[in-house]
């Protein structure tokens, strides 16, 4: 085992004193173990409001010894109570889900391993997505609910949290594509789990061990809270609150892969996952649209939805002011580009922007995709004669090259804010609402309403076909009277969102951020089943504790992190 807690890594990250059962674990794992210097400090951040450090950070180099490491911890957990286990892959993660004050499991160095096998994708939790994304590429195929993080993110995190993305309108989300995940469980041993049909059910309910004891203990859990359950099902497109305990049982397949996608690392430890791949569609075609104000979004929304859009996305005029303010940035991002060529290309959406006296307050993106050139065009032309109707500023863009500047805006908004805004900092915290769109005339301007009354500035983005929008404060967290409003703002936007039977997370999951609001978005009876769930899974917190549920919101508020930039 390569030891790097003694490395001079920064007289900084010495304040976090070795602790006394690091001895113990060194002599477990044959993997990087640090507990001070840079991994300590970059591992106490994510891209959430959070900051938390780590007794240790230990970097796996292998199945065994993720297993060895959960073996300590189990029969280290009578002595120090407080020993966890925490997956980390890339740390993009905006709810502080990585986070944890015990030891990180970083999957990034060494468990990031993928294999292509036709339309099936086997890969570890470390594997970045702009790794494996040319491999796809080359092959005509795609993961279609890849996040806008692509670039940044790991599989880890897109599986554990449940992602989607720009295509999810058309293709749903992440737990659609999983069929089978590899888990190290609380017992120390992997675990294969797959959709089983009745007679595969039977045979695993039969058996005499954890995993027979698993299986009975959920399928029990959902035949006694059955109707509560299948009532508990948000009423929304897109959701990754709590555990999809309605998706696991329909009668004629059991599948324990829709509870495990999205539960955070809460249940157990994703040591690998197969998921299925679909074919890339040849011919892509995009409607552009201006808006000088919100008021028309959710028609333009309810009007382009029947017309089968690959994605209807949205951001606003902050974003737009970020883009031409680090215009570089954004040039570099587009292969083929450089500043002067970007520009040419923004002609057009120049003289848009003369006629409207002013930059468009959003901007929508109707996406198309079809296997024919023909197909797609007849598409993009029903959304055009639907925009004619309502008498909107637009574009309808043929070529896929002159798309690529309007995505690289969408993809990067929440990377140009986080690392370009000074004095303020992101603050994501009510950043994941779905409501449905039939009802967003009516909740939208409320919401707004509600960061208004607090003097809050944000910028808006999102999925707007699915009503998942991500609204990004822009907040002094250096102020105490700034922090405070955090939970005040939560409570009353969550109260709106919830009335419309929306839900707090489409895609970022809970966290220490939102997993306080699952009691009142589920109610009790739901919310101690999820709590029963992770308890059979998981009966002596090792993994990621007090995320999703059992959430110390109080405790997790005094964790936020200051800094205006990271």
């Amino acid at each position: 085992m390569k030891d790097v807690a003694r490395k001079k890594l920064g007289k900084k990250s010495r304040l976090n004193a070795t602790p006394s059962w690091l001895p113990l674990l060194s002599k477990r794992v044959r993997g990087d173990v640090a507990t001070y210097g840079k991994w300590i400090d970059e591992y106490s951040r994510d891209a959430s409001i959070f900051r938390i450090t780590p007794r240790a950070v230990v970097f796996p180099r292998d199945v065994k010894d993720v297993r060895a490491l959960v073996a300590f911890v189990r029969e280290n957990k009578t002595k120090y109570p407080n020993l966890s286990l925490t997956a980390r892959a890339a740390g993009t993660d905006m709810t502080g889900g990585p986070l944890s004050d015990s030891i990180v499991v970083g999957s990034s160095k060494y468990l990031n391993k993928f294999k292509l096998d036709g339309d099936l994708l086997t890969v570890e939790p470390g594997a970045y997505y702009r790794d494996v994304e040319p491999a796809l590429d080359e092959a005509g195929l795609m993961f279609p609910s890849y996040p806008a993080s692509k670039s940044l993110c790991a599989w880890g995190g897109i599986i554990n949290n449940n992602s989607g993305g720009e295509k999810s309108l058309r293709y749903g989300k992440t737990a659609q594509y999983v069929r089978e995940m590899k888990m190290v469980l609380d017992d120390g041993r992997e675990y294969v789990f797959a959709p089983l049909d009745k007679a595969g059910l039977e045979m695993k309910l039969s058996q005499d061990d954890r995993e027979g004891e698993l299986y009975r203990g959920v399928l029990s859990l959902i035949e006694k809270h059955k109707k509560a359950i299948e009532k508990a099902r948000p009423n929304v497109t897109k959701n990754s609150a709590g555990y999809a305990l309605w998706d696991v049982w329909d009668g004629k397949t059991f599948d324990m892969t829709k509870i495990l996608v999205g539960a955070q690392g809460t249940l157990g430890f994703m040591t690998s996952a197969n998921v299925q791949l679909v074919k890339k569609p040849l011919h892509e075609k995009l409607a552009v649209i201006f808006l000088d104000n919100l008021a028309p979004l959710p028609k333009i929304v309810n009007a382009l939805l029947p017309l089968g859009c690959d994605a209807l996305e949205v951001f606003d005029d902050n974003t737009m002011k970020l883009a031409i303010r680090f215009f570089p940035q954004i040039a570099r991002k587009i292969p083929g580009e450089n500043m002067f060529t970007l520009a040419w290309k923004f002609i057009p959406e120049a003289l848009i922007g003369i006629q409207m006296l002013g930059l468009p307050k959003l901007i929508i993106l109707a996406a198309i995709a079809e296997e024919s050139e023909s197909e797609a065009e007849n598409k993009l032309m029903r959304v055009d004669k639907a925009l004619a109707k309502m008498r909107v500023h637009r574009r309808m863009i043929h070529n896929p090259k002159d798309a690529e500047k309007y995505w690289v805006m969408r993809r990067e908004s929440f990377s140009l804010l986080r690392h370009n805004v000074s004095g303020k900092r992101t603050a994501p915290f009510v950043d994941d609402f779905v409501v449905a769109p039939k009802y967003l005339p009516e909740a939208l301007p409320r919401i707004y309403a509600i960061l208004k009354s607090y003097g809050i500035d944000v910028t808006l983005a999102g999925h707007a076909g699915s009503g998942n929008f991500h609204i990004i404060p822009l907040m002094d967290l250096g102020k105490k009277s700034e922090r405070d409003k955090i939970p005040l703002i939560s409570k009353e936007v969550y109260d709106v969102v919830l009335e419309y039977g929306g839900s707090t997370t489409g895609e970022h999951n809970d966290g220490l951020v939102r997993g306080a609001y699952l009691k009142q978005m589920f109610g009790s009876e739901i919310y101690n089943c999820f709590c029963e769930l992770e308890h059979l899974f998981d009966p002596k917190d090792i993994f990621n504790p007090g995320k999703k549920v059992n959430v110390d919101f109080a405790r997790a508020l005094s964790k936020i992190d200051p800094k205006a930039k990271r």
